[in-house]
């Protein structure tokens, strides 16, 4: 019979730590549900004691959030620990996961610990969690360069203390999959009430190895992967969820564990964290990427006509694709409208956010004839990310192209509520644009990102624009949509400006 399979969802936490990857508080309430709907068994909703704010975020998705555990990252520390308790306190099922380093060159150079300090912290961290629920994880920070003795005494610890979980991390992306695997089951084999806990592995992307390392800990004996929609996270992302859970499915032949995963719901989540954090998909990308179902070479053409097996692993409607329907036009009602929204996770909490969405739905209405649900998603992505009391906003945009001559841009926006004109030429409309903007408001920000992609198929799509802005060591995105590509990215622009000039901000736990 097959073993259950946990699946650990980071992307609120781990996933959040991508410079400009930050989400807001209604953010992570529509991401949480969607992690639900997508029957994700834990979500690590965020860091609680890095900011009032992740705090707040946390605490929100565990009081919303019903059939999923939800999860509160801490440090070995009593500050850490007994704000995670508080943040998941609302939640139906509520888990802490503490953490320390094990490693000698992290506990030398960055906790500057002795190794039985971090013992003593470690038992003392499990216990004090212990108060707030009975559902502990620990792990060993850079476990895969951690001394295999040292962590067998530090988890025989925890696990006598109350740690139902241990995660055996591979923090910096070291590992390759047989000698990770073997450490799995090494580590299982020698402390001797390893039986008392689930082993879990967190693995991150530096080598492109992440997924192969999670799934040779799996062999090995592990029953829970920490993973990330679309592989997000710090530096190159974590293991991705959408890979974890297609390859333990499709090779039923080579692994004896399932999923509760509702896989139909993996490419919303997958357009979903796209959109809230500004991070595209790569076109290419396994299971979620706009060709990881499309045949170009005639011999694969044919060869899926005559039997779909033969060059397709998986169907594309297991996992969510064509799933776009057409829901609303120009003539559907308020009513209709939020009644959609719900059906979508989208729940406005008041009346005055659904009726400026459904302003901006009628718009959409007058310049696309066929709304999708990806269309309400971005639409209402947008909505989000705007800062409130914002800054900046455009009110108009007249932009200019031919073939021969020099682009320009003419835009009139809000700076503090007073209108401002500018006019700029550049290189093409859109840098144009941008410039004409800097012209008025001199922000002294480094443009590091501009990326365009279109929401749903056809020339009359809406363009979703990211625009990646850096200032004083902060980093933020900002998003943008609009059947016309230059007003998007204007937009785009903005909403980043009015997110540097709101100083959103939060901390890393390695700060």
């Amino acid at each position: 019979m097959s073993e259950k399979l946990i699946i650990f969802d980071t992307t609120m936490r781990d996933g959040e730590q991508s410079p400009g990857a930050s989400m807001t508080r209604d953010e992570k309430i529509r991401i949480g549900r969607q992690l639900e709907r997508l029957r994700v068994d834990v979500i690590e909703a965020g860091f609680p004691a890095a900011s009032p704010g992740d705090f707040e975020s946390v605490k929100a998705v565990a009081s919303v959030v019903k059939d999923s555990t939800v999860c509160g990252l801490a440090r070995a520390q009593e500050k850490d620990i007994r704000a995670a308790g508080e943040a998941i306190a609302p939640a139906v099922s509520g888990r802490i996961h503490t953490f320390i380093a094990t490693s000698a060159i992290h506990m030398e150079k960055k906790l500057r610990m002795t190794p039985e300090q971090v013992l003593e912290a470690s038992i003392k961290a499990v216990t004090l969690a212990r108060n707030y629920t009975d559902d502990v994880e620990f792990s060993c920070e850079d476990a895969v360069r951690s001394d295999p003795d040292f962590m067998c005494r530090v988890i025989e610890a925890a696990i006598k203390a109350g740690a139902r979980t241990i995660n055996i991390p591979d923090t910096v992306g070291y590992a390759i999959p047989f000698q990770y695997g073997e450490l799995i089951a090494d580590l299982m084999r020698r402390i001797p009430n390893s039986d008392k806990a689930i082993f879990s592995v967190h693995c991150h992307n530096d080598l492109g190895l992440a997924v192969s390392n999670s799934l040779a800990a799996v062999l090995a004996g592990a029953r829970q992967v920490e993973c990330t929609i679309n592989g997000l996270g710090e530096r190159a992302g974590n293991a991705a969820l959408e890979e974890i859970v297609m390859a333990i499915r499709t090779r039923r032949d080579v692994f004896a564990v399932e999923t509760r995963i509702d896989a139909t719901q993996i490419v919303a989540a997958s357009r979903l964290v796209s959109s809230v954090t500004g991070f595209p998909v790569q076109p290419n990308k396994a299971v979620v990427g706009a060709n990881a179902f499309a045949h170009e070479a005639g011999i694969h053409q044919d060869g899926v006509l005559k039997h779909r097996e033969t060059y397709e692993i998986m169907r594309a409607e297991d996992v969510g694709w064509n799933a776009n329907k057409l829901v609303l036009g120009k003539h559907s009602g308020r009513n209709a409208f939020r009644a959609r929204l719900i059906e979508l996770g989208i729940d406005l909490d008041s009346d005055a956010k659904v009726n400026a969405a459904f302003d901006r739905f009628k718009e959409l209405a007058d310049k696309k004839h066929d709304i999708f649900d990806e269309d309400l998603q971005a639409l209402v992505s947008e909505e989000m990310t705007e800062v409130e009391n914002e800054h900046f906003a455009l009110v108009s945009l007249m932009a200019h192209s031919e073939t021969g001559q020099t682009p320009q841009a003419r835009l009139v926006l809000t700076m503090g509520g007073a209108e401002k004109s500018a006019h700029s030429n550049g290189s093409g409309p859109v840098d144009a644009a941008f410039k004409a903007i800097e012209s008025v408001i001199h922000s002294g920000a480094e443009l590091q990102l501009y990326s365009v992609n279109n929401i749903t198929s056809g020339t009359e799509s809406q363009g979703e624009v990211t625009v990646r802005l850096a200032r004083g060591g902060r980093i933020v995105n900002g998003l943008g949509a609009d059947t016309d590509i230059v007003v998007a990215s204007a937009k785009a622009y903005l909403n980043a400006l009015n997110r540097l000039d709101a100083r959103m901000e939060r901390v890393s736990p390695q700060v």
